[in-house]
């Protein structure tokens, strides 16, 4: 079983594409190519035409294929990351 530990701790920082790139080091058309292979977690809107990835998210998978996860266990990982956004986060 696929299990990776998600820090609560962690800001909640939204990054946007520009820097989604430099911290992973793919192309804009790679990261849309593999969200629609399920490799990646989909884009949060942000406003109108404004799109981010939560900052733990993209943590979560750079760790995952620097650890060597096949695919099949990182498409696990973008449901669960996905599933995880749903839970109601306190109001501060």
């Amino acid at each position: 079983m696929f299990n990776i530990h998600c820090d609560t701790t962690m800001s909640h920082t939204i990054l946007r594409l520009p820097t989604v790139q430099a911290r992973t080091g793919h192309s804009r058309s790679t990261i849309y190519q593999r969200i629609s292979q399920g490799l990646w977690t989909r884009q949060v809107s942000l406003g109108p035409r404004s799109v981010g990835w939560p900052e733990q998210e993209i943590a979560a998978l750079n760790a995952a294929r620097v650890s060597g996860r096949s695919d099949d266990e990182i498409r696990m990982l973008v449901k669960k990351l996905e599933a995880e956004r749903t839970v109601a986060a306190p109001i501060a």
